[in-house]
């Protein structure tokens, strides 16, 4: 599925048990239109979050070329950036995603080692 515009939401639920305290992940994604690297980020995202979080996830893709003040709140300076606001503390990772051990610890779902 690729990214259509800032406010393009993929809500998945099932009714599998996530092995997280919190019951759903809030991704943000900022992108700067769709760019191949854009498109793969959010390929590999949704890949993840689709293994690892038993569809208890959502992901909001924002293109800063249409509107470039959604990235003030996140100090977004690269992209594309994915920005984890919950669970807390929110946490930013950089780059296409595809290095999917890299993600999952910056996302706190592996531990670091």
């Amino acid at each position: 599925m690729k990214p259509k515009n800032n406010n393009s939401n993929i809500k998945t639920k099932d009714e599998k048990q996530v092995e997280t305290e919190n019951d759903l992940w809030v991704l943000r994604l900022y992108v700067a239109g769709q760019t191949p690297k854009a498109l793969t980020a959010f390929a590999n995202l949704k890949k993840i979050c689709e293994e690892q979080l038993n569809g208890k996830f959502s992901i909001e893709v924002i293109d800063l070329l249409i509107n470039p003040q959604l990235g003030a709140d996140d100090q977004i300076f690269a992209i594309p950036t994915l920005v984890r606001k919950l669970p807390v503390p929110v946490r930013k990772i950089i780059g296409d995603l595809s290095n999917t051990e890299r993600v999952l610890v910056g996302l706190d779902l592996l531990p670091a080692g």
